[in-house]
């Protein structure tokens, strides 16, 4: 089955096997360069299913955080991202672009606007470090605003559908978090008010979109910041998460984990994708050092091929629909042909070198 078509809402994917969104900052000014395109291009041209391009910072003046990033607040971004479009929809490959808001990531001095600080729930990036600019409702209204018309966008230039980020410390998981969200409106509180922001900004973009056109949103337990950090310890309030923003109009959820052979919740063997699935019913894939024999937190050490036998099973017994995998893709653009042909002795170990090139 991972490596038989699959029907994500209105698009045909070829396979199961998604490429990950990964930051790969070589788009200078915002703008994605022709290595960019060939670069995605290689990967649809290898039987990739899905393409998740890396984030593009929202058109939001305190949405950047890292250099060279790519955008969609120019003509010239615009114009780069049809260029990918075209290069993977050449080789009948599918491509959702993934929207991100770098959120407290972001310090004062970053461009382009240096003197605009990182915005988050309530000032704090981390439980008892407030160094950032605690939201206003019109800050939140500017960025709901934001992900809209950068979805709308990203329809005009002929992505399938978007990606909201919503993991990883980031500017949404920093309200979806308890430890950094102290707010006392309708954006905080109890644990299905801290989903307002992502519920609402769904909204939004489903208002301003086709109905053909794919939402989704990636979320995580874990962030940066914490490893051992917790949105939800039950899946009765993993439900509370998630399910407001996929009532609000997901077409899937993409459960980004550290190791996704791991189980998420004590009494249980089950991983974060499966429960995902079977408490909103979505499409759901599952991430997490697929591929590889290590997991992904020391992206600089090298690591070898693994089997994906488990990811095989998982999928024929319905626990998840799609997988994600990163490094291992970064490696070798090839690793999906390799690996249907059971070719794993050929696929090219991922080392630190992937990392700064863009093969």
């Amino acid at each position: 089955m991972l490596f038989d078509s699959y029907k994500l809402k209105n698009t045909l994917l070829r396979n199961r096997i998604v490429m990950a969104p990964m930051t790969r900052s070589q788009s200078p000014g915002g703008i994605p360069t022709d290595e960019v395109a060939s670069y995605y291009e290689r990967r649809a041209k290898a039987e990739v299913g899905l393409i998740i391009t890396e984030g593009v910072e929202v058109s939001h003046k305190a949405s950047s955080a890292y250099p060279n990033v790519p955008r969609l607040d120019s003509s010239a971004a615009r114009d780069g991202w049809r260029k990918v479009v075209k290069g993977i929809k050449k080789h009948d490959g599918a491509v959702i672009a993934q929207l991100w808001h770098c959120g407290g990531f972001r310090k004062t001095g970053m461009g382009p606007d240096p003197e605009v600080p990182g915005h988050t729930a309530s000032g704090l990036v981390r439980p008892g470090k407030r160094v950032a600019h605690a939201m206003t409702a019109e800050d939140i209204n500017e960025t709901i605003e934001a992900f809209a018309l950068d979805a709308k966008r990203c329809e005009e230039i002929g992505f399938d559908g978007v990606e909201i980020h919503g993991a990883h410390g980031y500017l949404i998981d920093n309200f979806f978090w308890g430890g950094t969200n102290e707010r006392e409106d309708l954006y905080g509180g109890s644990i299905e008010s801290r989903s307002q922001l992502a519920t609402n900004i769904v909204k939004a973009i489903r208002s301003n979109v086709s109905d053909n056109f794919i939402i989704g949103l990636r979320f995580s337990q874990w962030k940066q910041q914490d490893y051992e950090a917790r949105l939800a310890s039950t899946p009765e309030n993993l439900k509370k998460v998630i399910g407001p923003p996929a009532e609000a109009g997901l077409d899937y959820l993409h459960s980004s984990m550290r190791r996704f052979w791991e189980s998420e919740f004590e009494g249980s063997k089950e991983n974060l994708a499966y429960w995902t699935k079977k408490l909103t019913g979505l499409p759901t894939i599952s991430v997490g050092s697929v591929g590889l024999d290590s997991d992904f937190i020391d992206m600089s050490a090298p690591a070898s091929p693994a089997n994906i036998d488990k990811v095989i099973r998982d999928i024929l017994n319905s626990k998840y629909d799609m997988v994600a995998v990163g490094r291992a893709l970064l490696a070798d653009h090839e690793w999906v042909i390799k690996m249907k042909e059971g070719r794993v002795k050929d696929v090219i170990p991922y080392t630190q070198e992937a990392l700064y090139k863009l093969y």
